[in-house]
């Protein structure tokens, strides 16, 4: 018949010798370790459900080494659960670890789409910049292209009076003079003959031409063009045929005309 008081099998860990003592002795002491074991926090959330009300109760009416055995059960399974709870937590660590990587990758994806997205846009500012550079130059040369074709109108305008201004026409003169003396020689006896105080001035002439009919359509009356080389020689001849208020030559009473082609003629024969 087994005794009460046997010793613990050796898997059940090294417990101390044990003394004869009474059964209510016993169960007092089975009473105490049942109130610490209460402290124990998955046996304290279970304690006010009837099941636990039960064990309570068998633990209380168990020898001293069936209560102990019961014990070591209780603390194997409660290993057991701690072990299971680590596992999930370590898997749960896991996931979270798992996800915290993903967030971390999704974060520099976005970062790097970011300064991706940033460079093209300072790229298209500067190309826009540049644009803007190049409408400006664009700008700029085209004003100044207006302003040189002002300037060169000026002057072609200035040039065109100052040729405009050199002209001279006498009207009158027969086509059988101008055929045997030419019309230079004409023009120089044209001098003498009306302004005799010029006659010693060396005036230097650039052209002399035939004057178009269409100079006066309505009187095809022969007349002769010079072109002066200075404006201020023919300015000088005019102001004195001025003075005269009437010209002739070969000292004839025909009527002869000294005029000023400002708008009349143009060199060329355009009229």
């Amino acid at each position: 018949m087994p005794s009460e008081y046997a010793p613990l099998p050796q898997h059940a860990g090294t417990v101390p010798n044990y003394s004869l003592a009474s059964p209510n002795s016993q169960n007092k002491k089975n009473t105490s370790k049942m109130k610490k074991l209460r402290n124990h926090s998955p046996l304290r959330q279970q304690e006010n459900s009837p099941k636990a009300i039960n064990k309570e109760t068998e633990l209380c009416s168990l020898t001293d080494f069936e209560f102990k055995r019961e014990i070591v059960k209780i603390l194997k399974e409660l290993r057991d659960d701690m072990n299971s709870n680590a596992d999930s937590l370590r898997k749960e660590l896991e996931n979270i670890r798992r996800s915290q990587e993903k967030l971390e990758n999704s974060f520099a994806e976005i970062q790097t789409e970011l300064r991706a997205v940033k460079t093209r846009m300072n790229n298209a500012e500067e190309g826009i910049s540049d644009v803007e550079d190049k409408i400006m130059e664009i700008t700029q040369s085209g004003q100044r292209t207006e302003n040189q074709m002002k300037k060169y109108e000026s002057s072609i305008k200035d040039l065109w009076d100052n040729i405009k201004w050199a002209n001279l026409c006498i009207i009158g003169i027969p086509e059988r003079e101008e055929k045997e003396k030419g019309i230079e020689n004409i023009f120089e006896e044209f001098i003498t003959g009306n302004v005799p105080n010029l006659k010693d001035t060396d005036f230097k002439t650039q052209e002399a031409k035939k004057a178009p009919n269409k100079l006066n359509p309505n009187r095809p009356t022969p007349g002769h063009i010079i072109k002066m080389a200075k404006v201020k020689d023919k300015e000088r001849i005019l102001k004195a045929a001025r003075e005269k208020q009437s010209v002739n030559y070969k000292r004839t009473l025909k009527g002869y005309q000294l005029i000023s082609l400002q708008k009349h003629y143009r060199p060329g024969g355009n009229g």
